[in-house]
Parts: C-alpha cells; structure tokens; sequence
C-alpha cells in the first residue's frame, strides 16, 4: 500500500545566507570609518602641536629680532667709537708732528742763522730765514738734507740785504716732511 500524504508538512525553510559582497561592504565601511577617525585624531593632534610650535617660534623670532636690533646697535656705537678714536689718534699724530718739525729745525738750525717765519701745508714746509754768510746758509740747507726728518730740500736762493753796517742774507727754502 502507498501512502500518500496529501498534507502539508511545514518544512523549516533555510535561512538565506548574506551575500558575501554585503558583509564585506559593511566590515569595509567599518574600517573606512575607523581609520577616517583616527587620522582625524591624529592629524588634529598634529596641526595642533604644529601651531604650538609656530607661536614658540614666532616668540623666538621676535626675540631674536630684538636681539639682531641690539647688535646693530652695538655695531654702530663701535663703530662710533672707532671712527671717534681714529679722530684722536690723527689729531695726536697731527699734533705731535708740528713739535717735531720744530725740534728738528732747532737742532739742525747753525750759529748765525735765524728764522723769520715757516708754515706747513700738508706735508710741504715754506721757510724763510736770515743768515750772516752765505756759507751759514748753505750749510743750513744742508743740514735739513742731511736731517730723517725732512726731504726734497730746495734751497730758493738768497738775497743779500744791509742794515746800516750789518750785511745779511735772506733766504727761502721749501722741504717736505717724510711720511710715517
């Protein structure tokens, strides 16, 4: 004998499985998400680190501005001082040499000469002078050759010149003084 049963037999339907494409999407987009937050985090944690630094730095340059400021100042000031320092050291220099010239004038100056009048332009001497004898002249000149003080001495010739008995002779020479 067959059996046929005619009803129906409620049968468990299996449960349809998740497309795979589906969950791979979800656990994609989870990580996508996760990943966006953290470099977020980060990259927040980052700029705001940077911006730190930056206003450090910007304090650091204005301090360092400050300080170029002072060194330019200081620079200048030495600068100053140099150039004021040179003045005093030229002004001694020019004010020792006048001396000298005159000390060395004196002591190469011979008996029977004298001097009427010198004057000094840059390092050029004019002098012009009164002698008994020519010889007292030219040996005045001479002794200016001979002299480390003084160079190119030329001797512009003399003039005799009487005073009642007395007979001189007049005299110019022009001379330079030797550099250092």
């Amino acid at each position: 004998m067959i059996r046929v049963n005619l009803l129906q037999v409620k049968r468990k339907k299996k449960p349809k499985a998740v497309p795979v494409f589906i969950i791979n999407s979800v656990l994609f987009t989870l990580a996508a998400i996760i990943a966006s937050g953290y470099l977020f985090y980060y990259f927040s944690s980052q700029i705001a680190s940077l911006q730190q630094q930056k206003k450090a730095n910007e304090a650091t340059i204005a301090d360092l501005k400050n300080k170029i400021k002072e060194v330019e100042n200081y620079e200048s000031q030495k600068q100053t001082l140099e150039k004021r320092t040179g003045i005093i050291e030229q002004l001694k220099k020019n004010q020792s040499l006048p001396v000298k010239i005159l000390s060395e004038m004196g002591n190469v100056l011979p008996n029977g000469v004298w001097l009427q009048s010198m004057s000094i332009t840059g390092n050029e001497i004019k002098i012009s002078g009164t002698g008994f004898t020519n010889e007292d002249v030219v040996n005045y000149e001479k002794n200016l050759r001979k002299s480390p003080l003084f160079t190119d001495v030329t001797l512009h010739g003399t003039q005799k010149s009487a005073a009642g008995k007395v007979v001189t002779y007049q005299f110019n020479i022009t001379c330079k003084v030797k550099a250092g």
